[in-house]
């Protein structure tokens, strides 16, 4: 992984803006993800088979989870901006409103109802701390942690209720077990169909 630190602020900020053109020129092999990450432009190498594998399979439970009529999306590689944190994340799943896709504008955090982070033992430690900070900073209602890695066993934690930059935990589970999603999702999901590392 490489990275170019700056600082941090406002959409408006200069600062804030220069870190967004930096990422916007940063030349990655294909595949790669490139996010800003605290402030630091970040390169990861693409994501395992089994990571792959993982968001594809709960991209295709959550067509059917969304509430009746709402004009939501269901996102992989969605880009979403949190100048609060310094941050400018590719969640591997992401549930966001249409609209704010055909604005024309950078989609901010806030945005989104519900984002998803399946761990790279690589960078674990981003989707656990960095990430789900920048994700409670801007208030998104519901974050999902699917952790392959995590030390004992693997587990799917469920994160709501961001309350100044931290979220209270709503449900884990190991996998093979099953987690339900709250209103308005309309999900009792199985761990157990997700691959092991």
């Amino acid at each position: 992984m490489s990275a170019l630190a700056a600082e941090s602020g406002s959409p408006g900020n200069t600062d804030w803006d220069e870190l967004v053109r930096v990422w916007e020129e940063t030349d990655a092999p294909e595949g790669s993800k490139v996010e800003i990450i605290a402030g630091i432009v970040t390169v990861s190498p693409p994501p395992s088979e089994k990571h792959n594998d993982t968001a594809e399979l709960l991209h295709e439970l959550m067509y059917g989870a969304r509430p009746p009529g709402c004009d939501w999306g269901v996102y992989q590689t969605l880009g979403l901006a949190c100048p609060e944190t310094g941050g400018f994340f590719m969640p591997d799943l992401c549930v966001v409103p249409r609209a704010a896709l055909r604005r024309g504008t950078r989609v901010h955090a806030g945005e989104a109802e519900l984002v998803v982070e399946v761990t790279s033992r690589s960078n674990a430690n981003h989707d656990r701390i960095k990430k789900a900070h920048g994700y409670a900073v801007a208030g998104v209602p519901l974050y999902l942690l699917l952790d392959a890695w995590q030390s004992g066993r693997p587990t799917a934690t469920l994160y709501g209720e961001p309350h100044n930059g931290t979220y209270r935990v709503l449900a884990s589970v190991e996998y093979g077990e099953e987690l339900t999603l709250p209103e308005p999702f309309k999900l009792v999901l199985d761990t157990g169909i997700f691959p092991l590392g």
